[in-house]
């Protein structure tokens, strides 16, 4: 294990050096005042951080993490990707949840130059080259004619449509999906989104990180062991595919599958059958029925309505292979807008409350 220090010598924000922590602590106060509870944690004895979850599977919350734990996340990352002092990294998520801030970290104790940017849908990539950023799906969207700036890129906070996938195919950034939550400090897991990162054919397969195992629990849900991240296992609302010990394909959410007659339907399963025919975000969920108990429904972020559910009805009797007749929805609900998190991600209970509530 290589030794590491709360704050490496040679760490630059936005080309700032620092002298020590209570340095860095003034410049945070001036500049980033809603970080300063958060690096007076960083440098305080008791070694526990309070951090926020996201929210886009459940209500948000509180909770806290070693400060080994991020430690041990961080060196992992940097040790992945071979960056060591000096690696010129760009941050563009939001400081407020664990990915801005571990961000943060892995530059603070690797001593990466760090340029922070504005956390938006379309990110400030300067003219330069960088060695390794972060970045949601829709600001990997709006950046792809500048991505060839970044070296190594993780996309996190929510699904990579197979339609951004073939936009990244050729792009000479390596690209990785992230597998992971607060409790597990970020991603324990990454799978290659294009050629440059290793990707061979259409599946996308994550990886563990070093020191981290994986099995399965009897709803098929993926159960993590990462004892340098976490003080104990971690089992998720995951269905994935146990490829071996340390890698799996991600399926569904065992908490959105829908019940429906006897018949479970996965959604995230067929939303992928739908990309191509729906232009705009859309997810499906369940709403009750007197006869099926559940029935699934499409919801659709659009301001104009139209008869889409004859086109996924013809659809089916064009592709009845694809499309099985059961995965057509009952209705389609139109909003105007869906409710999101900080992050990008929609909020699926928040939004259907909105209309079947």
């Amino acid at each position: 294990m290589m030794k590491t220090s709360l704050l490496h010598p040679e760490f630059k924000w936005n080309d700032r050096s620092f002298f020590n922590k209570d340095d860095l602590i003034d410049f945070v106060d001036v500049k980033y005042p809603e970080l300063t509870d958060f690096f007076t944690q960083w440098f305080s004895e008791s070694g526990w951080i309070r951090v926020k979850t996201s929210g886009s599977t459940g209500v948000p919350k509180e909770i806290s993490l070693k400060r080994k734990h991020m430690i041990n996340s961080a060196m992992a990352t940097a040790s992945f990707f071979e960056l060591e002092a000096g690696a010129k990294v760009l941050h563009c998520l939001p400081l407020g949840y664990i990915a801005g801030r571990m961000m943060l970290v892995r530059a603070m104790i690797m001593g990466w130059e760090m340029d922070l940017v504005e956390a938006s849908g379309t990110p400030e990539i300067r003219d330069k080259s960088y060695d390794f950023s972060a970045m949601v799906p829709l600001q990997v969207q709006n950046s792809i004619d500048k991505l060839g700036n970044v070296r190594a890129l993780i996309v996190g906070g929510g699904s990579v449509s197979d339609k951004l996938k073939e936009r990244i195919t050729d792009l000479k950034t390596e690209i990785y999906a992230t597998y992971g939550m607060t409790e597990t400090v970020t991603h324990v897991a990454l799978a290659p989104l294009n050629k440059a990162s290793g990707l061979e054919g259409s599946r996308t397969v994550f990886k563990a990180l070093p020191n981290i195992s994986f099995s399965r629990d009897s709803r098929t849900c993926l159960v993590i062991n990462a004892p340098s991240i976490c003080s104990e296992e971690v089992v998720t609302n995951d269905i994935v595919k146990l490829i071996s010990s340390t890698s799996f394909q991600w399926i569904a959410r065992h908490d959105h599958v829908i019940n429906s007659g006897g018949i479970k339907l996965m959604p995230e399963l067929i939303e992928k059958k739908l990309y191509n025919l729906i232009h705009v975000p859309f997810f499906l969920g369940p709403e009750k029925d007197e006869v099926l108990g559940e029935q699934m429904v499409l919801f659709v972020e659009s301001s104009q309505k139209y008869d889409l559910l004859s086109e996924l009805k013809t659809y089916h009797v064009e592709n009845p292979r694809i499309l099985l007749k059961f995965e057509i929805p009952r209705k389609v609900y139109f909003l105007n807008s869906f409710i999101y998190t900080e992050t990008g991600k929609i909020q699926r209970e928040q939004t259907m409350k909105k209309v079947l509530n």
